[in-house]
Order: C-alpha cells, then structure tokens, then sequence
C-alpha cells in the first residue's frame, strides 16, 4: 500500500494487508474499489488491532449496509451478565457491530468484558465514562477537566476500542442555539448535553472541537475510527432542520475532511427524530456537507408517538434513508424511550434494522439484495420451504412459525385453498 491514508496510519495499512482480500470477497467488490474509496473518505474500516480476534468490516457504500446494536447499564438496570447475554443474541440476529453505552458500574471491566466476547467491531462514548465519573462523585459536570477526557479516550484505545462516538463537531454557538432558540426538545444527546453544560458553565468552547489534533493524536496508532457525534440531532420530529442540527452538521464536514487528511478515518452519525417527508433532503443534505463520508444514523425515528414500537418506526425511516444514501443503521428495539432493553427487544431491535436495510438495498438495485428477492420468489412458487428458509433474513423465525403444520406443503393461512397450488400445471 503506498497511497496516501494509509502511509500515515500504519495500523489501517496493517489490517489491509491481512484482510482485503477477504473483505471483497464478502462484500463483492475488488480490492481496488475499496482502497480507493477508504482514501476518499467515503468508507471506512472498522478495527483496532488491539482488539484480539477481531473480524474487521467495511462501513459504506457501495459495500453492504451495516447494522449495529447499542448495549450497556444503566443505574437502574445494571447486570454486566445480561449485558454479555444481549451480546450473544445480537450477534445471533446478524448485527455487524456493537456498541458499549454503559453508565453505571465498573465500566472498564465491562467494556474489557464485552471486547472478549465480541468479534465484531465494538464502539464505545467515551464521554460517559468521565461523566460517570463525575456524577457519581456527586459533582457538576462542569467541574470536567478536559485531560481527563483525553485521557479517557487513551486508555480506551488500548483497550481495543475500534471505534468511538465523540460530539466533536458541537460548537458553543451551536449548545446556545439548541439551548435558546425555542427547541421543542432542546438537547437529547446525553454526550451532547453533557458538554453543554460543560460549555455554557465555564465559557469555554468544546475541547474536544478546540483540541481536535490532540484527539487524532489519541486515535491513529489504533486506527479508531471517529463516529462524529450529532449532539444536536433532533428528538422530536418539529425539531428536525433547524439552525442547531445544521451548525453541527456543517462542523463535522469540515472536521472528517481535516482527519482524512491527518490520517485518521472518520464517520458521521445522523439524525434521530425526521418526519418521514424529510428524511431524503435530511440525508442528502449531511452526505453533501460531509463530502459523502459514511453516514451512521439512529433511525431516523418518522414519529414521536409510537413508544414500545420505535423499531417499526425507526425501520420505516431507516428504510427510506438507505435509499437516500445511509451507510450504517443504528438500531432501535421496543424498549426505546422506555427502559434498558432486554434480549427479545435486542433481537427485535437488529432484525427491524436488518429488513430496513435489505428494502433500501432493494430499491437501489443491490445485486445480492435483488438476488435473494428472486431466490425467495422461486421457492414460494415452487412450494419450497427449505430453499424459503435459506432466502429469508431470519430463518429460525419462519422455522418457529411454521413447527405446527411443518408437514404441510402448504402454510397454514391457506391449506387446500392455496393459490400457487391451485394453478400447478397450468
């Protein structure tokens, strides 16, 4: 390798060197076609060699849309166990990454635990654990110091973090604008909220903005990937579009385009709440200002109102977005805006996720996404349920559906009165 990313960030150079053959396989593109699309930004890899077994994945396009799953504690539901046990049903739904957002308990241990028990790539929000820290000791969280978060972000790149989601991009303006400019939710980021305060308290601006070379510094001996934070993204769809979200936005442009240059990858995280007539321009709007770099999205959540079923919501508005341009979906599971989700809602949560991005895929003509469209046509037609449980997404769902009248040709809906083999022959 002699192109220019990777002659200034040895450990991406050192992973292609294992790995690129095996990823265009997977993905079915040349090896060419990614390397030049990791030097132009508009993909990256997922990987810290620190990471011991790590499998590491592509995130953009035209490689396959990815899915990642959030887990961790929280104060009112803290069992690092069960947080291992999330870890093993989304990686047995096909999430592609995993995201630690622990808050309570002994969080280096449980981010050590879950980087052992994961193979995927893991990402964390290094800002909660300083937070923790803080709060816990019952403390403002503008008494931060900002070594402190530096140094936080070190050590978690020893760790094997391969990627981490840091609110680089929110300004002090843009704190003051979601803060005072009649937001109906103000600032539902809990990193975002976090340095707001920060910011607002002391007067100062955003050191993870104002020290931005000192956070590079950190990342590229690792080859941790920055997911650029949207601290800013709207939580109530009324609020989508407005001058903060777009402040921000314009930031991180102009910060992933600086990082490539220094070497380090970079991708952009996306709206949360867009009603569902504005996610295309949304979409469009932050690939266009962020120099099509990859675009990670939680969503984007097309209604407020729909609590306990946020992952069809999320789903729907995911869907859309692939087609638009989305790169990665973060997942939604029913227990969103409820409580700390448990293994079902994770289940449920990546596969909502994984059929959004297989619609969007569809509609972009995706060569495999088309193909398992066809191979599920051919084995309806036929009658075929073992070549229908090799097409769809998640097998065992139709094994568990159909157990009662398995030894039928036909399903249960239908019996005699089914249509495909009413016209055999003919």
């Amino acid at each position: 390798m002699t192109s220019s990313l990777c002659s200034k960030n040895a450990a991406l150079r050192g992973l292609l060197d294992r790995h690129l053959s095996a990823l265009a396989q997977e993905e079915g593109l040349t090896p060419e076609s990614i390397t030049s699309a990791l030097e132009e930004g508009s993909m990256v890899l997922l990987g810290n060699p620190a990471h011991d077994g790590l499998k590491p994945i592509l995130v953009g396009q035209p490689s396959r849309i990815k899915v990642n799953a959030n887990l961790g504690t929280s104060p009112l539901c803290n069992c690092p166990e069960t947080e291992n046990r999330k870890i093993k049903a989304a990686l047995d739904a096909g999430a592609d990454t995993v995201m630690d957002l622990s808050i309570a308990g002994d969080l280096d241990a449980i981010r050590a635990g879950m980087l052992k028990a994961c193979p995927l790539p893991l990402g964390t929000v290094p800002m909660y654990a300083v937070g923790q820290q803080i709060l816990d000791a019952e403390r403002d969280i503008s008494s931060m110091q900002p070594d402190d978060l530096f140094a936080e972000i070190e050590k978690q790149a020893r760790q094997g973090v391969d990627f981490i989601t840091v609110h680089c991009g929110l300004s002090r303006r843009g704190a003051e604008l979601a803060v005072k400019d009649n937001r109906v939710l103000g600032i539902v980021s809990r990193g975002g909220s976090m340095l707001a305060r920060w910011m607002l308290e002391n007067n100062r601006e955003n050191p993870l903005l104002e020290y931005f070379d000192r956070l590079l510094e950190l990342c590229l001996p690792y080859n941790v990937t920055l997911s650029l934070g949207d601290g800013l993204r709207p939580g109530a769809g009324v609020d989508a579009g407005d001058a903060a979200q777009w402040e921000e936005v314009i930031n991180l442009g102009q910060l992933a385009k600086y990082a490539l240059e220094k070497g380090v990858q970079c991708m952009i995280e996306g709206p949360g709440h867009v009603p569902l007539n504005q996610v295309r321009t949304q979409i469009q709007g932050i690939k266009r200002l962020t120099n099509n770099a990859p675009l990670y999205v939680l969503g984007p959540l097309c209604c407020d109102s729909a609590p306990g079923y946020d992952h069809i919501a999320g789903a729907i508005g995911g869907a859309l977005g692939v087609e638009a341009g989305v790169d990665f979906l973060c997942y939604l599971t029913p227990a969103e805006h409820l409580t700390l989700p448990d293994v079902d809602d994770v289940r449920a949560g990546v596969m909502a996720s994984r059929v959004a991005a297989h619609v969007g895929e569809v509609a972009l003509g995706r060569p495999r996404a088309v193909e398992r469209e066809a191979a599920m046509n051919a084995a309806r037609k036929a009658l075929d349920w073992e070549g229908m449980s090799k097409a769809a997404l998640d097998p065992d769902q139709l094994a568990k559906r159909r157990e009662a009248h398995k030894s039928e040709e036909v399903c249960a809906m239908c019996g005699k009165f089914c249509s495909v083999k009413m016209l055999r022959g003919h």
